[in-house]
């Protein structure tokens, strides 16, 4: 059955209340099992799994599970709606580079939730928190340190078969302004020979952005759209002799640019 978009009405005081109350517990909820998880959890997985492998194949599966049970939450509750649409491709994406736009804080949570391995790319500054530390070096991910560094950890995870998701942006984008992309995700897919499988995600309406606070909600429920789109081969920016990696970066980046774009979809989707 075909899955369309169609405007939705003004909701009732009743219904934006109901809607604060259940986004603060499911954003609660989500904050304590995180807590608990990093606590417990993943420590525990650092202690008794002793190949750092499999250590980082359990610890990604934990995230992974805990995020789609999230994610049924805020549907269950009503808090908003989503769907994603050719998510199957991300199973051919082994040592794959996945980037998307990043519009939501929200992002993450649904590209992890469905990726088979989600290796990302982190701020240096997080392995300063001590709630963090220990669950990003369980799920084996990357500081965002100096390229000498950052080049080969990514070749590393990329010859294991690990896929790297990036938003090049860098932060969330504001609403109603351009998307700029860094060249970063570039600069890796060309280093490392890595393939790059686009995402576009789109929310109907601004929901958890760079500016608004989790009680910002909007007027009506928001509905995501996770679109998997085609493949993009770095081979193609350095097969026409360019003598300047810069150069192919930076031809890469605008292709990015332009098929990060989101666009609202319809088609046929299993929810």
């Amino acid at each position: 059955m075909a899955s369309i978009i169609k405007p939705q009405g003004k909701s009732s005081v009743f219904n934006r209340l109901w809607r604060i109350a259940a986004t603060g517990f499911c954003f609660t909820l989500f904050g304590i099992g995180g807590l608990m998880m990093s606590t417990f959890w993943f420590s525990t997985l650092r202690i008794v799994v002793k190949d750092r492998q499999r250590c980082t194949i359990l610890t990604q599966n934990s995230i992974r599970y805990s995020f789609k049970l999230f994610l049924w939450l805020t549907r269950f509750f009503r808090v908003l709606d989503y769907r994603f649409d050719g998510i199957d491709k991300l199973d051919q994406d082994a040592g794959c580079i996945v980037v998307a736009n990043h519009p939501s804080l929200l992002d993450y949570v649904f590209l992890a939730s469905c990726m088979p391995r989600c290796d990302c790319i982190v701020k240096q500054s997080l392995l300063d928190n001590i709630f963090m530390r220990g669950v990003i070096k369980s799920a084996g991910y990357i500081a965002n340190s100096e390229s000498d560094i950052l080049l080969p950890q990514c070749q590393q995870i990329l010859d294991s078969n690990g896929m790297i998701l990036i938003f090049p942006e860098g932060t969330r984008t504001t609403p109603g302004q351009t998307m700029h992309l860094q060249r970063g995700a570039a600069n890796i897919a060309l280093r490392c020979h890595a393939d790059i499988r686009l995402v576009t995600i789109h929310c109907d309406q601004p929901m958890l952005t760079k500016q608004g606070k989790w009680y910002n909600i909007p007027p009506v429920k928001p509905r995501f759209q996770i679109v998997v789109k085609e493949k993009i081969s770095a081979k193609d920016y350095t097969a026409d002799g360019d003598s300047s990696p810069a150069i192919a970066a930076r031809r890469l980046t605008q292709t990015l640019n332009q098929k990060l774009i989101p666009e609202p979809v319809q088609t046929n989707e299993k929810k």
